[in-house]
Order: C-alpha cells, then sequence, then structure tokens
C-alpha cells in the first residue's frame, strides 16, 4: 500500500487530485466546527446526546449538529434528493428518458436534483430551528425573526455548498464526492467514540470491540472484493487473410455490486420520520423517529430497505438487455447459453441469485456489530455499528479501485495484485 500510495504521489496529475480531495475534506470539516450565530453550543450539545434521532444524525454531520454548525445539514439534503429522483425514474417518462441521454442528460437530472435539495434543506433548517428553539425555550436562548433568519440562511447556505464539495471532488478529486464526504464525517467521531470507550474501565471488553470491529472489516473488504465470473467466448472472424476473435474472457458480477448505497439509501429512508418531526414538531412523528433510531424495530425495518435497496440499485445500474446485445454486436456468447433472450434470461438469473446473499450480507453486517457493542457493554461505539463500517470500508475501497485504475494508466503497480 506504501508503494501504491508513493506511485500515486509521482504521478503530478494524481498528486494534484489527492491534495485537492484532502484539501476540500479539510474545508468541510473546519465548516463543520463554524456554529451558526446567536445559539448557545452546551445547551444544544446537550440536547442532541439526549435524543437517539439527533444522534445520529449528529453522526452523519461528523458532529456538526451538536454545535449547530453552518454545515449541521450535511450532505442527506442531497441523499434524500437523490433518493426521490431515483425512484421517480421508475415512473416519470422524461426522467427515463434524460438518464438514456448520456452526458447531457444526466446534467439536467443533476440540476433537478438540485434544486430539490435546496428545497429539502430549507424545510430541514425550518426543522431543525423549531426543534431546538422549543428545546430551548427555557435557557435563556433568545430566537427572534432575524436570529430565526440568519439560522435558517446559514444552515441552508452550508447544506448547499457541502453538495458543492462533494461535487468538486467527483469531478476534480478522487473517488465519489459524496461518499467521501460522509466517510469524513464517521471518521471524524471515530477517535473520540474510541476513547470515551477506553475510559469506561473495561480494558477486556475494549479488546473485544476491536477484534470484533476488524473482524467485521476484514470479512467487508472479503465480500466486497468477492465477484461472480460469467465465461464469455468470442467468435473467430476472418478479416483479409487476418482471423480475429476466438478469445475467451469473463464478466465479472460483483457479490455486492451495489456496495455502500443501499445502507447510505436505508438510512436515509429511516431519517425521514426524523426529518418530519423536526419540520412539523410533531411528537407522533418524534416517538416513530425514537422508535427506528435503535432497538429491533430499527433493525428489521433496516434490513428490510437494504434489501430493497440493494436489488432496486442493482436494477437500476445494470441492464442485462444491453450487455446481451453488446454481447451479440461483438460476436460473444456464454458457452452453453442461445445468444439474444436466452442470454438475457441467463444474466438476469445469474444476477438475482448473487444479489439476494449480497442483500443479506449487507443487512447482517449493519445490524449485527451494533448488537455485539450493546452485548459488551461498548454502548458509546453503537453509533459505529454496522452502518459505519460498511461506510466507511465501501468507501475506502471504493476510492482505492479508482485509484488503482489511474495507476494501472500509467503502468505503475497499485494497491491491488
Amino acid at each position: 500500500m506504501i508503494t501504491a500510495i508513493a506511485n500515486a504521489l509521482r504521478v503530478p496529475e494524481l498528486r494534484r487530485k489527492i491534495i485537492f480531495t484532502l484539501v476540500v475534506l479539510g474545508l468541510y470539516r473546519i465548516g463543520a466546527h463554524i456554529p451558526v450565530p446567536g445559539v448557545d453550543i452546551e445547551a444544544v450539545r446537550a440536547l442532541v446526546e439526549g435524543q437517539a434521532v439527533l444522534g445520529l444524525l449528529n453522526l452523519f454531520s461528523g458532529g456538526a449538529l451538536e454545535t449547530f454548525a453552518v454545515f449541521s445539514l450535511g450532505i442527506m439534503p442531497y441523499i434524500t434528493a437523490s433518493i426521490i429522483m431515483q425512484l421517480l425514474r421508475a415512473v416519470v417518462p422524461t426522467l427515463e428518458r434524460w438518464s438514456k441521454e448520456g452526458e447531457t442528460g444526466q446534467r439536467k437530472i443533476t440540476q433537478w436534483t438540485r434544486y430539490l435539495t435546496l428545497g429539502i434543506a430549507v424545510l430541514n433548517a425550518l426543522g431543525l430551528l423549531t426543534v431546538f428553539r422549543d428545546a430551548l425555550a427555557g435557557s435563556g436562548v433568545g430566537f427572534g425573526v432575524v436570529t430565526n433568519a440568519v439560522i435558517v440562511i446559514s444552515l441552508v447556505a452550508g447544506a448547499i455548498l457541502v453538495m458543492w464539495m462533494g461535487e468538486l471532488i467527483t469531478q476534480r478529486g478522487i473517488g465519489n464526492g459524496m461518499s467521501l464526504i460522509i466517510f469524513a464525517s464517521i471518521v471524524a467521531r471515530f477517535p473520540v467514540a474510541m476513547w470515551q470507550a477506553l475510559q469506561l474501565g473495561n480494558v477486556l471488553m475494549f479488546v473485544v470491540t476491536i477484534v470484533i470491529f476488524l473482524a467485521v472489516v476484514a470479512f467487508v473488504v472479503m465480500m466486497e472484493r468477492g465477484q461472480r465470473r460469467i465465461p464469455v467466448q468470442y467468435a473467430k472472424r476472418v478479416i483479409g487473410r487476418k482471423v480475429y476473435g476466438g478469445s475467451g474472457t469473463y464478466i465479472p458480477l460483483k457479490v455486492n455490486g451495489s456496495g455502500v448505497i443501499p445502507i447510505i439509501f436505508a438510512s436515509a429512508v429511516l431519517f425521514f420520520p426524523a426529518q418530519l418531526a423536526t419540520m412539523t414538531g410533531n411528537a407522533f412523528l418524534t416517538g416513530v423517529g425514537n422508535a427506528l433510531s435503535e432497538g429491533w424495530l430499527y433493525y428489521a425495518f433496516f434490513s428490510v430497505l437494504i434489501v430493497f435497496f440493494a436489488y432496486f440499485y442493482s436494477a437500476l445500474v445494470f441492464n442485462p438487455i444491453d450487455l446481451g446485445d453488446n454481447l451479440r454486436k461483438n460476436g460473444g456468447f456464454i458457452p452453453g447459453v442461445r445468444p439474444g433472450k436466452a442470454t438475457v434470461s441467463y444474466i438476469e438469473g445469474v444476477m438475482n441469485r448473487i444479489t439476494l446473499p449480497g442483500a443479506v450480507f449487507l443487512a447482517g453486517i449493519a445490524i449485527l456489530p451494533t448488537i455485539l457493542f450493546r452485548a459488551t457493554d461498548m454502548t458509546v461505539l453503537e453509533q459505529f455499528g454496522g452502518a459505519s463500517i460498511l461506510i466507511m470500508v465501501g468507501v475506502a475501497l471504493e476510492t482505492m479501485t479508482q485509484l488503482e485504475s489511474q495507476l494501472k494508466m500509467r503502468h505503475y503497480d497499485g494497491f491491488f495484485k
């Protein structure tokens, strides 16, 4: 790994991309510590620590919520908007048409996602303001009209700035910007949580917890790298006096082809009742949000949503019909399978068979570490359960894979052998 990093830093273009990514992430972390004006930070911190829903939102904002920072909304408004746009593609013909128009259509979808992010950010900002204003009403904190307006504008501007940072990283840096921002938010809270766990005094349980954490990381890496290879043979073609084709290759289908997207989407959906509660101040929605933040109801809903989004996202990004057509046009075929509809059906069947264990793996890893942390009395680490581990490892592997491809293009050794 050290050699691969050294090789990457040796290439001027990659070095610029890596430095740019680190600088943007550093600016994001600075913004997560700049509080909005007119708020008692200690009172806000006590409120966040006392509510499970706000605690989870605080994790995905990298601790920005507990200081009511300008980046308190984090990347969640953009993720929520992305989910809505992905779902609308299945029912709105215009969006479906845009998705097939290449770069031009993608720009249109991205622009509408930005508009939707702005609207969701405004609603979330008003909701957070309502929650904190009602909860801190007796603490002497003043919430006048001007203060309210400044807070809402600051939070919305922060959410849009975070979205812009993510897009900049994707365009000019290394890796997926939105995923890296979530990664940075989770990792930033990790040292503090580990120190708090160590301060509990139970060294044996702390060591057991670390072993569990490392075992989960190793298993996640193994599953993320796992793939099913469909053999492909290309027919021989004679052009002039030369013979082309006749070689064999394979189609690599990842066991977890959807990556960390189902985890991120499922988390956003579970946060939705909490977001509605913050917007409306409704006691029932607050109760639902708290119920979906911890306990067995949370585990059950989280697992179902992960499996659903694993299938949904796989169907969205992987088109067996296009793959079958490309094989036929290039003279390729799967041994023992007739070209055409039979090939498409075969690929669909293989994809469905490997998506199920991949989805079950995601759901299991997402909830089991949290249960184990609770069983070992390391409750301060519950927020770094399987979902957080999957996101951290998945984003790290995704970024390393992208950097690997850049190194291979320049004939350097990468991370993976």
